[in-house]
């Protein structure tokens, strides 16, 4: 399984938080592929263009494999986005903190094309994230019939306090382990 990996607005594809989300997927038998998005935030449209560049790359380089989508906040935002609006050859979708609103703004939601999505979803949020909390990610999943993993403690990068009763690599862990079993699970 192939895994077209977009990465929040704050930081690059080349971060250190998305190369240890990929490495992670990596070891568990996703070939994760990352990609940039230009630098343009003035509509959607470019970050939806990039995107479907990148699975047309992806999909030329390994004919053979299925092939899912997602990403960290933005990047996982704009992969419902043209699954959504696109018929794509996908099997699969995770967000890794989706941004349902931006945060002290729970009005204005950022959901209204979800529904769309045939595809099934994972959505991964930390219990502290400010860009939805866990009972609006539980009400979302639970409307779109997705699936959810909170991560209590977590923040939008699903990142933990110091003094939790997990560290963060057993975190992340936990979080590599639901993420690959859902991507490689047969339709």
């Amino acid at each position: 399984m192939i895994f077209v990996f977009g990465h929040g607005a704050g930081a690059p594809s080349s971060s250190p938080w998305m190369k240890r989300y990929a490495r992670g997927l990596e070891k568990r038998g996703l070939r994760v592929v990352r990609f940039d998005f230009p630098k343009t935030r003035s509509t959607m449209a470019p970050l939806e263009d990039a995107f479907r560049v990148a699975i047309d790359k992806a999909r030329a380089r390994w004919p053979d494999e299925p092939v899912a989508i997602g990403g960290k906040s933005m990047g996982g935002r704009v992969a419902s986005l043209i699954a959504a609006k696109y018929t794509l050859p996908v099997e699969r979708l995770v967000f890794f903190g989706y941004p349902l609103h931006p945060p002290g703004k729970p009005e204005k939601r950022r959901d209204e094309h979800l529904p769309d999505v045939k595809q099934p979803m994972l959505f991964v949020s930390g219990a502290r994230d400010p860009f939805g909390s866990a009972d609006e990610m539980r009400a979302l999943a639970k409307k779109l019939r997705a699936k959810l993993l909170v991560v209590e403690g977590g923040n939008h990068s699903l990142e933990v306090p110091k003094r939790w009763t997990e560290t963060q690599s057993e975190v992340d862990a936990r979080v590599w382990d639901a993420a690959a079993a859902f991507l490689l699970q047969s339709k």
